[in-house]
């Protein structure tokens, strides 16, 4: 064996760890894959249903679900939006912001009854609004509407 200085010797033995550590992560990162077994379907859930292992409260994800419920708005397709604001408030229960979306969705869908109770869950989590007497006006047209539609 060769004699060499202390901090040398520790240099050497630390490096040689981390080179193992490396070489044993490699190999539990690249599983080898049975040939007989077949390759899961790419991308084969469903959007509107969040996956099991996700958390409840994710801001992150009401946040990116508001955005692309946005998305679809402008594009047209309503019922994505609508499923994308109602994961939003799963995400993250008492934001408000989802419902004032989800009751647009909603009344451009013609569910006047469903888009009443967002509104008004809106206001209620924000009564401050900068939009409340907007909010107002949306909820007595559609009131209107409803007490038009029973006669």
């Amino acid at each position: 064996m060769f004699r060499c200085h202390p901090a040398r010797r520790a240099l050497l033995l630390a490096s040689g760890c981390a080179l193992f550590s490396f070489a044993a992560a490699a190999a539990v990162q690249s599983p080898q894959q049975d040939p007989a077994k077949p390759k899961a379907k790419p991308n084969s859930d469903n959007a509107t249903k969040n996956a099991p292992d996700q958390p409840i409260w994710d801001p992150l994800r009401a946040e990116k679900d508001l955005e692309v419920g946005q998305y679809y708005m402008r594009k047209g397709d309503i019922d994505a939006a609508m499923d994308r604001f109602e994961d939003a408030i799963l995400a993250k229960p008492g934001y408000a912001i989802p419902f004032r979306f989800l009751g647009e969705a909603q009344e451009k869908k013609g569910l006047k009854r469903e888009a009443i109770k967002s509104y008004s869950r809106y206001l209620d989590l924000f009564p401050h609004a900068e939009d409340k007497a907007k909010v107002e006006k949306r909820i007595e047209k559609l009131r209107a509407e409803l007490e038009k539609n029973k006669k």
